[in-house]
């Protein structure tokens, strides 16, 4: 069975997840087990854990997969935040644990200050909180475009940071490589798929992706820059999407759509995991006309806002003088008034 789905929202509450992946026909999900954008921790109690298995039962998903808190940075040279990611991690770790989560995603920190010394400390707070939370839960790092001083845009940086997590936690490590970020960050999908593959192969190893990433990009290649698009609507466009769903090297992974949701999440995120099926099957795809592109420079003349303009008899009245009121006309028997 093939392992597809999206990122489902767990408002009001995790058992909500499985649902909504039914709604859509996934067989994987991947949700937050908490709200990603705070720092307030909380436990998944029995209850909750119950309620979400019950609904796990009635779907066909048969893959799951949790994403971290975008406030943690376990690379930080600063000893409070760092501290307190640690701490964020290892509660995530416990929530992914108690629900059977299969595979929790992780971007790789930012150093800050060196390199390096980044990479290290980043691996260090992994190996010390999978020490803390035994269990089955695999730990995918996740590949960044790029930006700032993030860790991880590329492969030899992931794998060394793998590298240096304590030797007998590394079967608890895996990749999630996402496909905008990695043509973000210079990996041509585009135009040397098979060669981006082989490189990932020959750098850390097939064996230790996990999970797939399926977004188009809004930017162009290698810009370094994280914004999703429409699968097949981006910069990637459609044939690194059919390569990823048809390649037998990736037939395990598990693949997980990130793309925007417009207004209606769930018939959104039907289409497009009708769209990466019909690509697997070989199928064509109608997509909507692409819109032209408008450079930064042209976006003025590009604007929807109707141009004011002058009617052929107005006159421009002189700067710094009031106008002259005519007189009023004298009164005629008609009953209308002159205006």
């Amino acid at each position: 069975m093939e392992l597809l789905g999206a990122h489902v929202s767990s408002a009001g509450g995790t058992h909500n997840a499985p649902v909504r992946a039914k709604e859509i026909g996934a067989t994987a999900l991947q949700l937050f087990t908490k709200m990603a954008n705070r720092w307030a921790e909380r436990a998944c109690e029995d209850e909750e854990c119950a309620a979400f298995r019950t609904a796990m039962a009635d779907t066909q998903v048969r893959a799951t997969v949790s994403h971290d808190s975008y406030l943690i940075n376990l690379a930080s040279p600063d000893a409070t935040l760092r501290a307190r990611s640690i701490e964020s991690f290892v509660s995530e770790l416990r929530r992914c644990e108690a629900l059977g989560i299969d595979f929790l995603v992780s971007h790789p920190g930012n150093f800050m200050d060196e390199r390096t010394a980044g990479v290290q400390r980043n691996a260090d707070a992994i190996s010390e909180a999978l020490q803390q939370v035994p269990g089955r839960t695999v730990l995918c790092m996740e590949s960044t475009a790029g930006s700032g001083t993030a860790i991880g845009a590329n492969f030899e940086e992931l794998a060394e940071l793998i590298s240096l997590v304590d030797a007998g936690l590394r079967d608890r490590m895996g990749i999630c490589v996402d496909s905008c970020h990695a043509y973000s960050a210079g990996y041509d999908l585009v135009n040397d798929f098979d060669g981006v593959i082989e490189q990932f192969d020959r750098t850390i190893g097939l064996g230790r992706l996990k999970v797939l990433h399926l977004n188009d990009s809004k930017t162009p290649f290698a810009s370094r820059r994280d914004r999703h698009e429409l699968i097949g609507e981006g910069s990637l466009g459609e044939q690194p999407f059919r390569r990823f769903m048809t390649d037998p090297r990736l037939a395990g992974v598990v693949k997980i759509i990130e793309t925007p949701k417009g207004d209606d999440a769930t018939a959104m995120d039907t289409l497009m995991l009708g769209r990466l099926r019909a690509y697997a099957a070989g199928l064509p795809v109608v997509l909507p006309e692409k819109k032209p592109a408008v450079l930064p420079a042209a976006k003025a003349k590009a604007s929807s806002k109707p141009v004011a303009t002058k009617k052929p008899s107005e006159k421009k009245k002189p700067a710094g003088r009031k106008p002259v009121k005519k007189k009023p006309a004298k009164k005629s028997p008609s009953p209308k008034r002159s205006r």
